[in-house]
């Protein structure tokens, strides 16, 4: 009889409850200074690298491969056949060629993982379907057929205080930067499905005006979608507040969670001031 095993990373920003309600194993990316490095969420809070971007920005890295291979050896000893893996989207980090290195050691499971294209909690709605389909006793082969049409599901916002960090970061992408910046431009960002990079969804001026639009864009949606709504924030508690608070009352929200701090990795990268609001479409 098959066993399934669900993996995923620490950008997806689930919740505590929701990776002990579907027994999710959490990888943890890296964050890196000149004299340390933590494992993001368990050795550092996202509040303990806000604080410290003054002084000094980390870079991050991706799950040692060593975590990798403990972690597959301890779903070996537990008996499980097959793993299915939903991972920060390639167009941010390489983890997903890391783990299907990894994976590959270790032909006892058979293993399928998935580009998320996203990241935060448009990844963490992902492997939290996954985990409702393996409680329905949905096999290994239904699940994997199932994926790509959760991924399309996903609608991801979110705006961020100052592009410097993305740009510091590499992971600007097709994001406008210096001249946005001289003209106070706050760009709407979300991933592209394709190529799983950053990019400008709506330009706005000063912000003010993109968190009403940001606001705007999740509204439209809902207009036509019953939709799971999260809120997240990047040391923006006030703003990603009000946006819950205003959203979380459409009639077409059947499930509102504000999950508070992203990563501190997905930290970083934004810097502070950063808004994020997910939507994943109910069938």
């Amino acid at each position: 009889m098959s066993k399934i095993a669900l993996i995923t990373d620490t950008t997806s920003d689930l919740t505590d409850a929701i990776i002990e309600k579907y027994n999710i194993n959490v990888l943890p990316f890296r964050i890196i200074y000149k004299d340390r490095e933590y494992k993001d969420k368990i050795e550092i809070t996202p509040e303990e690298v806000y604080g410290n971007l003054e002084k000094e920005v980390p870079t991050s890295s991706m799950p040692a491969l060593e975590d990798m291979e403990n972690l597959f050896e301890s779903l070996e000893e537990q008996g499980y056949t097959h793993a299915i893996a939903v991972v920060l989207s390639s167009g941010l980090s390489g983890i997903y060629n890391g783990l299907k290195v990894v994976s590959e050691n270790h032909p006892g499971i058979t293993t399928y993982i998935f580009d998320s294209k996203s990241i935060s909690a448009g990844e963490g709605a992902i492997i939290e379907e996954c985990g409702k389909l393996v409680e329905q006793g949905k096999s290994f082969e239904e699940i994997v057929e199932a994926i790509p049409s959760i991924r399309k599901r996903v609608h991801l916002f979110f705006v961020v205080g100052t592009l410097d960090y993305l740009k510091k970061g590499g992971r600007i992408g097709k994001v406008s930067g210096t001249i946005g910046e001289l003209l106070n431009i706050k760009p709407i960002v979300s991933v592209d499905i394709n190529d799983g990079k950053y990019y400008t969804h709506e330009k706005v001026r000063g912000r003010k005006q993109s968190l009403n639009k940001i606001v705007e864009l999740v509204k439209n949606i809902l207009d036509k979608k019953k939709c799971k709504f999260y809120a997240l924030h990047g040391h923006a508690l006030e703003d990603s507040k009000m946006a819950f608070d205003e959203l979380s009352k459409h009639p077409n929200v059947t499930k509102a969670v504000f999950e508070g701090y992203i990563s501190p990795v997905s930290g970083v990268h934004s810097g502070p001031g950063l808004v994020g609001l997910v939507l994943f479409e109910e069938e």
